[in-house]
């Protein structure tokens, strides 16, 4: 069985549009999560510079104002943001996958860690980046 994904959910008090200019603009992105060179379109390659340096990303997928997924990174990883309009709030669910076995070791940017390692630490990143970062930029 291989490592779980992450999965996040919470609901916004702002509005779609505003959501959707957090998760799938540069400058969205930049004001609560990572600065980098993003653009939605499909197939654009794009850089979020970490701590532990440049990662190489790729637009897969652009559903304005619904859905944005993107690779991160070279380990297999995928990231999507989906959106669901309920009015003045916004229902935003993020799944972070393609981890690999548990037990496999990742290198990359930082410290090798196993993916389960690396999962675990990003999962709760996901939280804080979520509940204080972007909630706080969609909600001001």
């Amino acid at each position: 069985m291989g490592t779980p994904d992450i999965r996040k959910n919470l609901v916004l008090n702002a509005p779609i549009q505003k959501v959707w200019a957090a998760v799938a603009t540069s400058k969205g992105i930049n004001s609560w999560f990572m600065p980098n060179d993003f653009q939605p379109e499909e197939g654009f390659e794009f850089t979020i510079h970490s701590p532990f340096g440049p990662t190489s990303c790729k637009v897969l997928k652009i559903e304005e104002p619904k859905q944005v997924v993107i690779t991160w990174g070279e380990a297999g990883w995928n990231v999507s943001f989906d959106l669901k309009d309920l009015g003045d709030k916004t229902e935003l669910t993020l799944v972070h996958s393609g981890w690999g076995e548990p037990d496999e070791k990742v290198q990359g940017p930082g410290p090798d860690m196993t993916n389960l390692q690396i999962r675990n630490t990003m999962d709760l990143g996901w939280d804080g980046l979520f509940n204080n970062n972007l909630r706080s930029v969609v909600e001001e």
